[in-house]
């Protein structure tokens, strides 16, 4: 399965500015592209909104070698109610904690040179005071199982994840699909895994040829397809062949044929600005609203 990589992790997020500057200013991503769209997403990538959104793709580097971040805005929603679903994306980088000290953005030491902080929203994110010899710093999303055995045949056996540790005893297993890639850690937790609002969707590639292979596999295996092989346009891009799985517990998994994602997920160098336009316009309405805010009468 080394043909297989792990691509991104899908956040809703509600508020665009104060996330634009976590991830920026405080973890030193960058903006790779930013998409604006007038209607929901076929695969349902912004969640179950059909009206205006946005995605904004963060990350270290370029997504042919970084696991990045897509941050998916529904236009109108302020705040999702987050699950015990997502347990946490771990990075590897000083700098990122030396950026967190200087903005006084919230840092909690977990355990030596580990610091928990969140991002607008609540979303957990582990940061390592060091740096790894590989250029992509992110090393780890951790999802929480009810169930570790059964999950690990979902995703070892089924979707063909190399088992790189395992502690029965901590109920943890850590997977990928290349040394070099982010892993993903199973996190076993008692009781149920409930994914709430703020459900997010991890992301994969695989040669456009796999697809339908994958989607029979899961057929035949009665395991749960949210989305079916489908083809998703992204205006003026290349268009992009998905399926949308879940996992034992609900967990949403896109699978997205390789060769046009490689050619739709270029860097753009425009991105940063679009980003920056679409929070003036942001800013703007937010104003305006205010303004004409109906008078309380005396």
């Amino acid at each position: 399965m080394a043909a297989r990589r792990a691509l991104h992790f899908v956040f809703k997020v509600g508020n665009r500015f104060q996330t634009a500057r976590f991830y920026r200013d405080v973890l030193g991503m960058k903006v790779l592209r930013h998409e604006e769209f007038e209607e929901g997403c076929k695969a349902a990538c912004n969640g179950p909104y059909d009206g205006k959104w946005s995605k904004t793709m963060v990350g270290f580097g370029p997504e042919d070698d970084h696991f990045v971040a897509e941050l998916t805005y529904n236009y109108g929603i302020g705040d999702y109610k987050l699950g015990n679903d997502f347990m946490g994306i771990t990075l590897a980088s000083s700098q990122a904690v030396s950026n967190a000290r200087k903005l006084e953005w919230p840092l909690r030491e977990v355990a030596e040179g580990v610091f928990e902080t969140e991002s607008p929203g609540g979303y957990k994110f582990y940061l390592q005071n060091c740096n790894l010899p590989q250029s992509d710093p992110v090393v780890k999303v951790t999802l929480a199982v009810s169930d570790l055995q059964k999950s690990l045949n979902y995703w070892s056996n089924l979707l063909g994840m190399k088992i790189y540790e395992k502690d029965e005893q901590k109920q943890r297993a850590l997977l990928g699909y290349a040394d070099n890639q982010c892993k993903l850690e199973l996190q076993g937790i008692k009781g149920v895994v409930d994914h709430a609002a703020a459900f997010g969707r991890i992301a994969f590639s695989c040669p456009q040829k796999e697809l339908p292979d994958l989607e029979d596999l899961m057929k035949k295996e009665n395991q749960k397809i949210l989305t079916p092989l489908v083809s998703l346009d992204t205006p003026g891009k290349a268009t992009v062949q998905v399926v949308i799985l879940a996992d034992p517990d609900g967990h949403e998994i896109c699978f997205v044929g390789d060769e046009a994602f490689r050619e739709l997920s270029k860097m753009d160098p425009e991105g940063s600005k679009l980003l920056d336009d679409a929070l003036a316009a942001d800013k703007s309405d937010e104003w305006f609203a205010k303004q004409n805010k109906p008078k309380a009468s005396g």
